[in-house]
């Protein structure tokens, strides 16, 4: 059966880029990321021994970002969730969000993540941040200035709204308001001054696009002085703000969080397809979100139901590399969930997320397209190589059987898969 999605953006393949930002991610970014082994609780110490394996044992392989997930302003200890009563905030006096100095120790004295970024650096790696879009609400009501609208306070740029509901720090930017886009330019330059190389910026995306805030930060960056790779999240993204987001943004959240839960994959895998259809263009990716393999949710969040220590990914061994292929296949950035410093104990997770026919595929692939792509039965994509195609073949099924694409039939178990490189 063909794929069936109609669905398609007027423009998507011909729109322009706006700059040169497309640039800074010629291929799919790759790297770590804190929020599924830590949540909202990750402190400097075990950042940076996350850092140190990467250095080591990921680098080599591509994985070039270590990315600081969410609320790390937030100073409540034992901090296991993200939407806690009383959250208390670190602002400066502009009313942007500082690194939590109980919890980042090197940022005290005003010097924000600079050190923490050096120190990435120092490692041969790139620092990144998440943010949630808006200002922050105690600044609302402190009613802090704006640094470069004089005259304007954080008030005064929004209605006040807090309409992200899973996560009640900020209001809405309003753009037509003076100083609104003087507030977004204030916080770039204050990352750019840190050192930081990549944003991932929530709330963007679902229950509607946020079109005006998404240009209030691509100017933003255009405007601070440095590469900052702009990625929003989560999904799911619109199909038809792509058109839009490829002149705005190097990457996108297709979906909302994929968990190690085969129902995720099987939700992902035809929404991914209906974006592939729709064309990809390098630089600007659609983003399948983080790898849940390894350990994960170490700090005891919500989501780790095995031990207060967190567990161990619930994928079987052909359900990750059925993942690992997919997000190849289909060139999306790879950002590792795990706890890395315990991937020295998990041989074979290291080794498939440096599987070097995996990586080539996402590295090198071009033009990713759905061959097939049938819900709970079976999916395959091509994508161009410099020799031929990469073919990956995907059992979506619960039940071993023969899928066969462009000549090539393989036997697979319920949700494998298999990742091929033609010569043609």
């Amino acid at each position: 059966m063909k794929l069936t999605t109609t669905l398609l953006c007027a423009g998507l393949a011909a729109g322009a880029y706006a700059g040169d930002f497309a640039s800074w991610a010629k291929t799919p970014p790759m790297g770590w990321n804190s929020w599924d082994c830590y949540g909202a609780a990750v402190n400097e110490a075990q950042f940076r021994a996350n850092v140190d394996f990467q250095s080591k044992h990921l680098a080599a392989a591509g994985y070039e970002y270590a990315v600081c997930d969410i609320r790390w302003t937030v100073q409540n200890e034992g901090l296991l969730g993200y939407n806690q009563e009383n959250p208390l905030y670190t602002l400066d006096a502009f009313g942007r969000y500082l690194p939590a100095p109980n919890r980042f120790p090197s940022a005290r004295d005003g010097k924000g993540f600079k050190p923490l970024a050096d120190y990435v650096h120092s490692k041969g790696l790139k620092f990144g941040i998440h943010i949630m879009r808006g200002v922050p609400k105690e600044a609302v009501a402190k009613k802090l200035p704006v640094k470069g609208a004089d005259g304007v306070t954080c008030d005064m740029i929004t209605d006040g709204k807090v309409e992200c509901v899973w996560l009640r720090d900020n209001c809405t930017v309003l753009a037509e308001r003076p100083g609104a886009q003087e507030y977004y330019d204030s916080i770039f330059e204050l990352y750019a001054s840190w050192g930081v190389d990549f944003v991932k910026c929530d709330d963007l995306s679902a229950p509607v696009y946020r079109e005006e805030e998404v240009a209030m930060i691509r100017r933003a960056i255009d405007k601070c002085g440095r590469e900052i790779v702009f990625s929003t999240s989560p999904g799911e993204t619109p199909l038809e703000a792509a058109a839009d987001l490829q002149t705005k943004a190097n990457m996108w959240r297709v979906v909302n969080d994929v968990w190690d839960s085969w129902g995720h994959i099987e939700h992902l895998v035809p929404i991914m397809c209906e974006w592939l259809e729709a064309g990809v263009r390098e630089g600007t990716w659609p983003d399948c979100d983080m790898i849940p393999l390894g350990k994960l949710g170490v700090t005891g969040h919500w989501w780790s139901l095995d031990s207060a220590s967190g567990r161990k990914t619930r994928l079987t061994k052909d359900e990750q590399r059925t993942l690992m292929n997919f997000f190849a296949i289909c060139r999306s950035p790879l950002f590792i969930g795990a706890d890395l410093p315990q991937l020295a104990g998990d041989k074979d997770t290291l080794a498939l997320l440096t599987d070097s026919k995996i990586l080539a595929a996402q590295r090198d692939g071009r033009s990713p397209r759905p061959v097939i792509c049938t819900k709970d039965e079976c999916a395959i994509v091509s994508a161009n190589s410099k020799g031929g195609r990469f073919l990956a073949i995907f059992n979506l099924s619960g039940k071993e059987r023969d899928v066969t694409a462009l000549g090539y039939t393989r036997r697979l178990a319920p949700h494998a898969s298999v990742l091929m490189e033609i010569e043609e």
